[in-house]
């Protein structure tokens, strides 16, 4: 076979597979970002989140997180919801009404894998879902996916934001999609404008460690900062404001993908409900839900935050 039949076989795997749409970029060190990621960790912009210090060699050189890599996939998934929730009950960010992204998208990747395996034969590979060190907004939009946005978000021009972004890096040569080389944001500055935390900054830098979604998922310690306090819009996990205002997102459609389906409580709780949870209730309604990332006690620090 080809390298163009290689690439045919690889972008019908991904619509088999059932993402809605797959880029191609050769895999090379990226160095651009690797300065970028550096200022961006030296000015303490990822907060308490030290992880993203850890394998910095490994976030952009995909060489070194597959040996012979060629290749790096590029795959979104569209999570946004067809139903929508009750705008006066605490907010919650959409990509966590339904079934956890990461379980759900890892088991396509090793389906994906397999397929190649069956259909081109020895491939290596690995795949990643935004938990492992890989820039994978910076591969989306070398693979024509997309640009990435002043809110930080990578935005398609087809579809807007609400897309999930996996990665499948292979030893595998073959044909390349053209990189989006223009940025279709333009003079816009609603996302900056919106942010109530500030959290926007010019030139496409994002301070994660202001961000709404920092706070109600990632900040482990049981006190929010006082002078966030109003500032949070009712949201008590996560955070969609920038995503919202952004004009690119009125061309989003509902999701095809069943797993994403809202857990009913997520669009039927009101607040007394939330505040009458119990931590058994919350474990069995929530088992597969990405709330669980921020914990039983997350959630009601949360909640009681955004009271208050």
């Amino acid at each position: 076979m080809t390298t163009s039949h290689h690439t045919a076989t690889v972008k019908h795997i991904a619509t088999q597979c059932g993402f809605d749409y797959c880029g191609i970029a050769r895999a090379v060190p990226l160095d651009d970002d690797a300065r970028r990621l550096e200022t961006w960790l030296s000015k303490g912009m990822n907060g308490s989140m030290q992880y993203m210090e850890n394998y910095f060699d490994l976030r952009v050189n995909p060489l070194k997180l597959v040996p012979g890599a060629q290749s790096v996939i590029t795959l979104l998934l569209n999570y946004f919801p067809a139903k929508s929730s009750h705008p006066d009950t605490p907010k919650i960010s959409r990509y966590a009404w339904g079934n956890d992204y990461h379980e759900v998208i890892r088991a396509k990747l090793k389906n994906f894998l397999q397929e190649m395996k069956a259909k081109i034969g020895e491939v290596n590979g690995r795949g990643f879902v935004d938990s492992a060190p890989v820039l994978e907004r910076t591969w989306a939009q070398r693979s024509g996916l997309g640009w990435v946005g002043k809110n930080g978000n990578l935005i398609n021009k087809q579809s807007g934001s609400f897309f999930f972004i996996a990665t499948l890096i292979v030893d595998l040569e073959l044909e390349y999609d053209d990189p989006v080389a223009k940025d279709y944001c333009g003079s816009c500055r609603k996302c900056i404008d919106a942010c109530p935390t500030d959290a926007i900054q010019e030139n496409r830098v994002i301070d994660g460690s202001k961000c709404i979604s920092y706070f109600t998922i990632e900040l482990k310690d049981m006190l929010i900062p006082g002078e966030m306090k109003g500032k949070f819009n009712n949201w008590m996990f996560g955070c969609d404001i920038c995503q919202e205002v952004c004009p690119w997102n009125r061309f989003s459609t509902a999701t095809h993908e069943t797993a994403f389906e809202p857990i009913p409580e997520i669009l039927n709780f009101d607040t007394q409900d939330w505040e009458d949870l119990t931590e058994e209730s919350f474990k069995k309604i929530f088992k597969n839900s990405p709330l669980k990332r921020a914990k039983f006690n997350g959630i009601k620090r949360n909640l009681k935050f955004i009271q208050s």
